[in-house]
């Protein structure tokens, strides 16, 4: 499978759909029990606290995950995506209210390379904090 965006329809500038993921306390237990970190920091609240933390924090691999899908719902190829990074910048917190946190994210097209790539830069949000500095993906498009 190969990206369904064709390099020449690609524009810097070009934005991608951006979208907004729910992050519940259930979700934190759920990619717990997929990855293997279980650090107490991600489903303890009292735990949390006492290592100065707001409350429990989302797994920040969880958090990039879904920053990418952003991109790779864009290019309707998740194998499209050749190198991908991010700094963490800010925790998303995650209270258990009910409602627990929404990571909003947006992107768009930063650069035109060699090879019939693009350089995506991702902009990702939540509690109106940044919380992923410098997301970038590369992405080989059709």
């Amino acid at each position: 499978m190969t990206a369904k965006i064709a390099y020449d329809e690609v524009e810097v500038g070009t934005e991608l759909p951006a979208q907004s993921f729910p992050v519940t306390r259930a979700t934190l237990v759920r990619y717990a029990g997929a990855s293997g970190d279980f650090n107490p920091i991600h489903w303890n609240e009292k735990f949390a606290k006492e290592v100065g933390l707001p409350d429990v924090i989302a797994h920040g691999m969880f958090t990039m995950a879904e920053a990418i899908r952003v991109v790779t719902d864009w290019t309707g190829d998740p194998a499209a995506v050749v190198e991908y990074g991010v700094r963490f910048t800010k925790p998303v917190v995650v209270p258990n209210d009910g409602r627990g946190a929404v990571v909003e994210v947006s992107a768009k097209v930063a650069a035109k390379l060699d090879d019939r790539r693009v350089r995506v830069d991702l902009l990702a949000m939540s509690a109106g904090q940044k919380v992923l500095g410098m997301s970038r993906a590369v992405v080989q498009l059709g």
